[in-house]
């Protein structure tokens, strides 16, 4: 799959990311969610960070699929997340090309 980088600012809590898109002349709507997660945040303490995404990402929305962990700095990590239908529209149209 082709990618397009936009760069999004860094600001706290979630950013709910619309783009309408067309595509060989198909329209269609994707939804993306940004959301920096501070590691003060594990509620259980650990030395691993991965241990703290897993945790923090256990109970997110379930309407939202996990698309990406950006890189990580002192205070928190980026995640983006797809809306899990878009994610299955994404798939259908990769099979078709």
């Amino acid at each position: 799959m082709a990618h397009i980088a936009i760069p999004i600012p860094t600001v706290p809590g979630k950013q709910d990311i619309e783009i309408d898109v067309t595509i060989n002349g198909q329209k269609q709507a994707l939804h993306y969610r940004v959301e920096l997660f501070y590691w003060g945040d594990c509620t259980v303490p650990t030395f691993d960070r991965v241990d703290c995404i897993r945790q923090m990402l256990s109970s997110y929305d379930q309407d939202w699929t996990l698309y990406y962990i950006g890189s990580p700095t002192d205070k928190f990590v980026p995640v983006t997340f797809v809306k899990k239908e878009d994610l299955v529209k994404q798939r259908q149209l990769m099979t078709m090309a």
